[in-house]
């Protein structure tokens, strides 16, 4: 065992993606008033009280989602609650008790393991003093807070750490790890239902984060950390981007934000493009982002399987890349099937190539001396 995972669950909309973005002191997980905004397992490593320990937020138990991608949150709230070691669970102190909290303290009661009670938005002392009904759903430990107020976040992370098992050596040198710099972050980014998610599972030998037909699907930016050749990886998994005029809700606007933002904090850029659609406008919206601020990238197409049985060769699709985007021309390219995981090991070393590039420095001489043989 490593370091302890702590599971942040709930009914939709008690506010636990507010809490992880809280006790992470950054924003983390997408926060909507709209339920059923996470679905994806988000997490983040604290480091507190001298223990290491990883915040996982999970979606709304009992959601019905919008998309009809209710089994495969299950799939990912099921999983966040057998890896973890501590539960935390949320309530909302405004909107009161609810049948919806009762099933989901059944179902808690039976995975039998630490568990702390949560009641959030006690934005006052007087919903402090209500929070006592919650006590009738399990008999638990509880924690008053309020992200919005900024209420008992040190008394929250005191009761979480006092819940975590005891320390193992594994785990300190685990998160000493996971907190030092990794040799690369690489964001994978491209418009809607190019493969980027199928990709990440890919690199992370899990399912990882929900892949589905339905564009859209991943919301938040999720980072995963892997390893190749004993070199530390995170690779960051960025909602799909549509046109600008065409997003839909804030849901969709936080996810072209976060896709640029990724863009901005990583080493180097993986461009997704479909092999079987066409290059559209926010295509060259996001090679503009990423030409605009220097990012080392490479292009990648994907489902280069389907490609095939349209006779497509890579020749067209190449001559077809360059000219959309003649400007990047320097930029390699690489061919993919991510539901495959066919050429995913060629290209990760394609991308160290490519860092390894932009990270040399040359002298003013020798680039004089270069320049004047041009």
């Amino acid at each position: 065992m490593g370091i302890p995972k702590v599971a942040i669950v709930g009914r939709p909309n008690v506010g636990k993606s507010s809490l992880l973005n809280w006790l992470a002191d950054r924003l983390i997980s997408v926060v909507d008033p709209t339920a059923g905004v996470t679905r994806d397992r988000v997490t983040w490593i604290m480091h507190e009280r001298d223990r290491y320990f990883e915040l996982v937020d999970t979606g709304g138990i009992g959601i019905v989602d919008s998309d009809d991608l209710s089994a495969d949150i299950e799939r990912q709230i099921q999983t966040g609650l057998n890896e973890c070691d501590v539960m935390l669970f949320v309530v909302d102190a405004k909107a009161g008790l609810t049948p919806l909290d009762e099933q989901v303290a059944d179902r808690l009661r039976r995975v039998n393991k630490p568990a702390l009670l949560v009641v959030n938005k006690c934005d006052s002392p007087k919903l402090d003093m209500e929070s006592s009904t919650f006590l009738q759903l399990c008999s638990l430990p509880i924690a008053t807070t309020s992200v919005k107020a900024n209420r008992n976040r040190a008394e929250l992370v005191d009761a979480i750490v006092e819940l975590l098992p005891p320390a193992l050596p594994t785990e300190t040198a685990e998160g000493d790890e996971l907190l030092s710099p990794c040799d690369m972050r690489i964001a994978v980014v491209g418009r809607r239902n190019v493969g980027k998610s199928t990709f990440i599972n890919q690199l992370a030998q899990s399912e990882r984060v929900i892949v589905s037909e339905i564009p859209g699907t991943t919301r938040d930016s999720i980072d995963i950390r892997f390893d190749v050749d004993g070199k530390s990886f995170v690779a960051i998994d960025t909602p799909g981007v549509r046109k600008k005029k065409s997003l839909a809700n804030d849901i969709e606007f936080y996810g072209l934000v976060r896709a640029q933002r990724s863009i901005r904090r990583a080493d180097l850029v993986l461009m997704f493009f479909d092999a079987t659609e066409t290059i559209s406008r926010v295509d060259k919206q996001l090679v503009e982002e990423i030409s605009e601020h220097y990012k080392p990238c490479v292009f990648v197409i994907n489902k280069w399987d389907q490609a095939l049985e349209q006779d497509m060769t890579t020749e067209k699709w190449i001559k077809y890349l360059m000219t959309s985007f003649s400007s990047m021309r320097h930029v390699p390219i690489a061919i993919v099937t991510a539901k495959d995981g066919r050429n995913i090991r060629k290209l990760i070393n394609l991308a160290q190539s490519v860092f390894k590039q932009a990270n040399l420095r040359m002298s003013t001489g020798r680039l004089n001396l270069s320049l004047i043989h041009i």
